[in-house]
C-alpha cells in the first residue's frame, strides 16, 4: 500500500491481493504471525527438554546446544534462498515447499538416535522453517509501507509473541506425558497444519515477474550489504537478537541446573519474558507515527544495553534467581522494540526486493545468534556468568555500532544506488 497526501494508506497498483478488508486483515495477521513464529516454535518448545535430551543422548552441555546452533544456521541460510526465490517466483510456491520440508524434517528429528543425527536434522528443520519467517515479512512489505508497516509488524509480533509464551509451557507440559521426541512430533503437526492453511488461505501478493538469475540475485544482496542505511539498522538489530539467543541457549541450564528450578518453573519464567516482548512491540506499534521510528529503535537499544549491564553485575555478585529475573526481563522485552522498529526501518525502501531484504535481515540476526548461542554454555551447566557476559557484550556492541553509524558516519556508508531516506521504492507489485 502507498500513502496518500493525508497520510492514509491505499493499495498499490498491480497488487494481486488489493486492499485487505478488516476480516481479511485479521486472517492475514494470524496466518503471517504464526509463520513468523516458526523460529521461536522450533527453538523454544524443546528448551525445557534440553537437560533431559542431553542425558538421553549422552551428550555434554555444549554439544547439546549445537542442536540449537544448527537450527539457527539453517534458519539463517534458508532465508537467503527462500527470500530471493520469493522475489522472482512469487510468495506461495517457496512457502509451501518450506512448510512441507519442515513437517518431514521435524519427524526425522523425533526419530534421531544420536546427537549427531539430531544436529543434522535440526539444521534441515531450520532450513525449511526459514521460508515461513522471511516470506511472511515480504508479504507484509508487499501490502504496507511507512508507519502502517510498523503497526502491522507490531500486530505480527503480537501473534508471533504467543510462540515464546506458549511454546516452552507446552514443551514443559508435554514432558509430563512424553519424551523430548514427542515435542518434534507436535512440531511436525504444526508444519502440516500451516501447509494446509497457506494452500487454502494465502493468495499470491507479488505479480508474476521474470526469474532472476544468479548474477541479479548476487547484485541485490551486494547492494543491500553496501547500503549503510540498511546495514545501520540490520547490524545493531542482529546483535540485540544475538543477545536473545545467548539467553535462549543458556537460560535452561542457568535457571534449572544452577538455580534449581523445575522445567515447569523455567517454562513460566520464559513465558513471562515472552509477554514482555509482546507488550514492548505493541507499545512500539502504538507510538509509531507519533514518535519517530529511529527514536524508538535507539531507545530499545539503550534499554537492552542498560539492562544487560545490570544483569551481568547481578550474576557476577552471585545473587539469587529473584534478583536476576527483573534485568533479564528487561533484556528480553527490549527485543520487541528493536525488532519491530528495526525491521520496519530496514525494509522501508526495499519494496522492490522485500524478500531479499528480509532474508538478509534474518541472515545477519540468526548468524550472529548462532555464534552467540554456544558461547553461553562454554563454562558448562554449573556457571551462569558466561550467559550474562555474552548478553552484555552483544547489547553493548549493538549500542556502539548504531552510535558509530548514526552520529559518526564512518562505520558504514550508504550505497548511492539505494533509494533516498525519505523516498520509498515504488517499482513492481504490491511492495515495489
Amino acid at each position: 500500500m502507498d500513502s496518500d497526501a493525508n497520510g492514509r494508506t491505499r493499495p498499490r497498483a498491480g497488487c494481486p491481493l488489493g486492499a485487505p478488508g478488516r476480516g481479511r486483515r485479521l486472517w492475514l495477521t494470524a496466518l503471517l504471525g504464526v509463520l513468523v513464529a516458526f523460529g521461536p516454535l522450533s527453538i523454544d518448545m524443546y528448551l525445557p527438554a534440553l537437560p533431559l535430551l542431553s542425558k538421553d543422548l549422552h551428550a555434554g552441555t555444549s554439544v547439546t546446544q549445537l542442536s540449537l546452533t544448527a537450527t539457527l544456521l539453517g534458519l539463517a541460510l534458508g532465508q537467503v534462498v527462500a527470500g530471493s526465490q520469493s522475489d522472482s517466483r512469487g510468495r506461495r510456491g517457496p512457502l509451501l515447499v518450506g512448510l512441507g520440508g519442515y513437517a518431514v524434517s521435524s519427524l526425522l528429528c523425533a526419530a534421531s538416535g544420536s546427537i549427531g543425527a539430531l544436529v543434522a536434522f535440526r539444521f534441515l528443520q531450520g532450513l525449511a522453517g526459514s521460508a515461513g519467517i522471511v516470506i511472511s515479512l515480504a508479504v507484509a512489505r508487499d501490502l504496507y509501507a511507512g508507519p502502517e508497516l510498523t503497526r502491522f509488524l507490531s500486530l505480527l509480533v503480537l501473534v508471533n509473541g504467543v510462540g515464546p509464551v506458549l511454546a516452552p509451557v507446552a514443551g514443559g507440559q508435554l514432558l509430563r506425558v512424553t519424551s523430548w521426541r514427542g515435542v518434534f512430533v507436535v512440531l511436525a503437526a504444526v508444519g502440516l497444519v500451516m501447509f494446509l492453511a497457506v494452500l487454502a488461505g494465502l493468495p499470491e501478493t507479488l505479480p508474476r515477474r521474470s526469474r532472476a538469475g544468479l548474477t541479479e540475485t548476487l547484485a541485490v544482496f551486494g547492494g543491500l550489504l553496501s547500503d549503510g542505511a540498511f546495514m545501520g539498522y540490520a547490524l545493531p538489530q542482529g546483535l540485540v537478537i544475538a543477545a536473545m539467543f545467548a539467553y535462549i541457549s543458556g537460560s535452561p541450564f542457568v535457571i534449572q541446573e544452577i538455580f534449581g528450578a523445575s522445567p515447569q518453573t523455567f517454562s513460566l519464567v520464559f513465558a513471562i519474558n515472552g509477554l514482555g516482548i509482546i507488550a514492548a512491540s505493541q507499545v512500539t506499534g502504538l507510538l509509531s507515527g507519533r514518535v519517530r521510528e529511529t527514536v524508538l529503535f535507539a531507545g530499545g537499544i539503550g534499554l537492552a544495553c542498560t539492562a544487560a549491564i545490570v544483569l551481568l553485575a547481578t550474576l557476577r555478585a552471585g545473587a539469587g534467581l529473584v534478583d536476576v529475573l527483573p534485568p533479564l526481563f528487561l533484556v528480553v522485552s527490549s527485543i520487541g522494540i528493536v525488532n519491530t522498529a528495526g525491521s520496519s526501518l530496514a525494509l522501508q525502501r526495499y519494496g522492490h526486493a522485500a524478500g531479499s531484504a528480509s532474508a538478509l535481515l534474518g541472515l545477519i540476526s540468526l548468524a550472529l545468534g548462532a555464534a552467540a548461542a554456544p558461547l553461553a554454555g562454554l563454562a558448562g551447566k554449573d556457571a551462569a556468568l558466561p550467559m550474562g557476559l555474552v548478553i552484555a557484550v552483544a547489547d553493548a556492541g549493538a549500542a556502539g555500532c548504531y552510535a558509530a553509524w548514526r552520529w559518526g558516519g564512518r562505520c558504514l556508508r550508504r550505497d548511492p544506488r539505494a533509494p533516498s531516506e525519505g523516498k520509498r521504492t515504488e517499482t513492481g507489485g504490491c511492495g515495489g
